[in-house]
């Protein structure tokens, strides 16, 4: 068959695609960037945040036997709204599809986009659904539940919240998860392909069972083979606010409208999955396979203790900086400033021009944009303060507390998180 795929380029679209080449489909991608498809793929130019006529897509299916639309958002931003890739774009595609006399739809939804849905994203997934199944065009809607795969951000968060030494959750974690694996999500994508028993209706894809969400971070800590976490319920209350504060840093995976998804669960019947497979769906304790578990591992690992590293010498600068001008004895200040060769006259500014130096690059860790030069600004501020202070105050070396023998774990944090930064 010819095939019409949407969202290519993404997390579920990208292995359908493939998926689909070898089941032996033709598959034409409809993205923004067609020199971005390489052959045997064919692509045609489409943009969900402007195509909303569903006369613009009409040329785009022609000879086209089944469309697949795989495109979604879990969070908004700039033209990439709800309203416009979740409803708008889709609804002019079906409604060109039917035009079209296209032998089927496949509409890859949420599961959740019910007549309970209350999010943004359900809402705008279950008006797209509802529009498709009004038509006269056979169509199914996938709902999958958690898909979890390599590259995924379902998986990146689990495996994060897996990896914490605490799991602190609301409600004790309690509220059941059904998370399905992508392969098992487009194999199943791709048998509907071949049939019309399930046309006209809604399919949930799901992994074999329900599950408590601290039980799924559980099977996930487990296969990372890091041992059992300290379990700590909270209140909502505090998952809340918690969720509100993360919402706002850049690439933050969890926010209140994904809590609140989390909140109303995510499981159903598995028989229609198992009966597209052929076979029950893998079980999440099988979802990280051996050889990919070290990577998967460092993985989990660096994306919770990296920042906890960034931010932890962030509050080390600013603290100092704070400490240094308003706490400390000035006096004793200048007086150290005077033992490193300093003359009295010019202790004040200096310990000013010093103070505001670390906080600025405190606060300057706390901004994502050209961090990778700013550690190797503090290796060098670090390391001058580490030079003259060796030679001039030696006997801080052999402090009890330590204050130089602290400069070497931090230089060497530095240069880790320098080599960690994005160029």
């Amino acid at each position: 068959m010819r095939v019409l795929l949407t969202g290519a380029g993404g997390f579920i679209g990208s292995r359908l695609a493939r998926a689909l080449l070898d089941a032996g489909h033709e598959v034409r991608c409809a993205v923004r960037d067609p020199a971005r498809v390489a052959p045997p793929l064919e692509a045609v130019a489409a943009d969900f945040a402007r195509d909303h006529d569903s006369a613009a897509w009409l040329p785009r299916l022609a000879g086209i036997d089944v469309v697949v639309n795989a495109v979604g958002i879990l969070r908004e931003q700039g033209a990439q709204t709800f309203d416009a890739l979740h409803l708008k774009a889709p609804r002019a595609l079906f409604e060109a599809a039917a035009r079209a006399g296209v032998r089927r739809v496949i509409q890859i939804s949420a599961l959740g986009a019910d007549e309970h849905a209350a999010s943004g994203y359900h809402l705008s997934k279950k008006a797209a659904d509802d529009f498709l199944l009004s038509l006269p065009v056979p169509a199914v809607v996938v709902q999958p539940s958690l898909v979890y795969g390599p590259g995924g951000a379902s998986a990146q968060l689990f495996d994060t919240l897996a990896a914490l030494p605490v799991h602190a959750l609301p409600g004790g974690g309690r509220m059941p998860v059904q998370p399905i694996h992508v392969d098992d999500a487009v194999a199943a994508i791709v048998a509907l392909l071949s049939t019309d028993a399930f046309d006209g209706r809604r399919v949930a894809l799901v992994g074999p069972a329900p599950l408590a969400l601290v039980d799924y971070l559980g099977e996930l800590r487990a296969s990372l083979k890091l041992g059992r976490a300290l379990r700590v319920p909270v209140s909502w209350g505090v998952a809340r606010a918690a969720a509100a504060l993360m919402e706002r840093l850049p690439g933050a995976l969890l926010d209140r409208e994904t809590l609140a998804m989390l909140a109303r669960g995510n499981a159903a019947d598995a028989s229609d999955t198992a009966r597209l497979l052929g076979r029950a769906p893998r079980a999440p304790r099988d979802f990280i396979p051996p050889q990919q578990r070290g990577a998967a591992r460092t993985q989990a690992l660096s994306n919770w203790g990296l920042p906890l590293l960034r931010w932890s010498i962030a509050a080390v600068w600013i603290v100092t900086g704070i400490v240094s001008l308003l706490v400390y004895p000035l006096e004793e200040s200048y007086a150290l400033l005077h033992a490193t060769g300093i003359p009295p006259p010019l202790a004040p500014p200096l310990l000013v021009a010093a103070s505001v130096l670390d906080f600025a690059i405190g606060i300057a860790i706390l901004w994502p944009r050209r961090r990778r030069e700013l550690w190797l600004f503090q290796i060098a501020v670090m390391g001058f303060y580490t030079v003259v202070i060796s030679f001039r105050l030696p006997e801080f070396w052999a402090h009890p507390y330590g204050p130089m023998l602290k400069n070497l774990p931090l230089l060497a944090a530095m240069l880790l998180l320098w080599q960690h930064e994005e160029p």
